[in-house]
């Protein structure tokens, strides 16, 4: 099989999305696949079967971090080129749109892989006026894929109240072998609480719709008294880190961590405070818990779903600061309480490895892309486009090389020898 997967960003560990595409990837090479990666972010790699091609793109005004890609005709030439058999979109943008567009006229299989709440975005840069026209754009858009994988009940059930039926469950993993509560040693825990009890850790963009002024404002009724008892650790960037620097002092920004980097602070903190309503998962749930580490996540979001079914943190109410922090004190002052909802954690990400989560997916699209092969026309007369493609198609058993390389904005992506 050969899949195009239009990602935006395939950066490892930048975020809990590009995590879960790159984990999804591993899987797909390891089955014997090809896969081509289009997006305007791309760490440069050489993998037997896999192509990358970066995008044009621009910084996105609100958020300078993100880019927004644009297709071109050479981008759609090299699609021509590569010949997928299905197309997997991560990203309901205008580059993902003209992905489905390109697929539906081609007659190939298009799928989405469902990370973020994005509609809910607008609020959090006062333009929630646009929130109902962002749901409408956003049902067109899902609901032309031939299966929407979703990773939470939450998620799915979001989605099919409006109007979506195509909704299939894939769920996250987590590697126990880099996250784990063995990492926590007695120096580097007394380094990171600077003498403080209690570290709480928020990992993450600082971003408006991580609801991250719930952080200062849980930060001051810990810091409203003379004693100090907590230390905040801070790890991420993004637009909001110098206002909230203001409003945190005291506490320690690490900016980006990644890799045995990110697990070690993990390990050696004692709660994980993530107030986000806009995720459909919550990766840096899991990972938390594979720490040893309980969370408390709000009540809107897919963050809950892992809370409700591991039993292994609390759940406040969205936007309620003081309810934020209620939970969290009860969390500190109850050791009992803290101590089983570690355990349950722990017990509960063992039972979440990537390989058995990765690998129903790989099975699921290759279903769907062998479906989709099945319906095209053994003499297609419409376009040149899916003659070229029906010729390719007998030598699919084997890798197939498309070619000595791709020009791209001027680069080159070689494919891999």
């Amino acid at each position: 099989m050969r899949i195009a997967i239009y990602t935006g960003t395939f950066q490892k560990d930048q975020d809990g999305a590009t995590k879960t595409i790159y984990r999804l990837v591993d899987a797909l090479l390891a089955a014997g696949n090809e896969v081509g990666i289009f997006g305007f972010s791309i760490t440069p790699q050489e993998r037997r079967g896999l192509y990358l091609f970066k995008l044009p793109s621009t910084p996105f005004p609100l958020y300078r971090d993100y880019r927004v890609a644009v297709v071109t005709p050479r981008v759609l030439r090299t699609l021509d080129e590569f010949a997928p058999d299905i197309i997997q979109v991560t990203v309901p943008d205008l580059v993902g749109v003209e992905f489905v567009r390109y697929a539906k006229r081609n007659r190939i299989p298009v799928v989405a892989t469902y990370h973020t709440v994005f509609p809910d975005y607008f609020k959090y840069y006062y333009i929630g006026f646009l929130t109902p026209t962002g749901w409408r754009l956003a049902t067109i858009f899902y609901g032309r894929m031939n299966a929407v994988y979703a990773p939470t009940e939450i998620a799915a059930r979001e989605l099919r109240r409006r109007g979506l039926r195509n909704i299939k469950i894939w769920s996250r993993g987590i590697d126990l072998d880099q996250y784990r509560p063995t990492l926590r040693q007695p120096r580097f825990r007394e380094s990171l609480a600077g003498g403080r009890r209690t570290v709480i850790l928020y990992a993450g963009r600082l971003v408006a719709y991580k609801d991250i002024g719930i952080l200062a404002d849980v930060y001051r009724y810990f810091h409203s008294g003379s004693e100090r008892p907590v230390r905040f650790i801070i790890a991420g960037s993004g637009p909001k880190e110098k206002s909230l620097k203001r409003r945190m002092p005291e506490a320690v920004f690490t900016g980006y961590l990644h890799g045995d980097d990110l697990a070690r602070v993990y390990a050696n903190s004692d709660l994980l405070l993530f107030p986000s309503p806009t995720e459909s998962f919550g990766n840096v749930v899991l990972e938390a818990l594979a720490s040893g580490v309980p969370a408390v996540v709000s009540d809107r979001g897919g963050c809950q779903e892992i809370i409700a079914q591991s039993g292994a943190g609390l759940v406040a109410r969205s936007g309620d600061a003081p309810d934020f922090y209620r939970q969290c004190r009860r969390l500190i002052d109850d050791r009992n309480l803290f101590r089983r909802m570690r355990q349950r954690g722990l017990e509960f990400a063992r039972g979440r490895t990537w390989d058995v989560i990765v690998a129903w997916l790989v099975e699921e699209l290759m279903s769907q892309a062998k479906q989709g092969l099945a319906r095209v026309p053994p003499h297609p007369i419409r376009r040149p486009a899916e003659s070229d493609r029906r010729r390719r198609l007998p030598n699919r058993a084997v890798p197939a090389e498309v070619g000595p390389q791709y020009k791209m904005r001027g680069r080159m992506a070689k494919p891999p020898k």
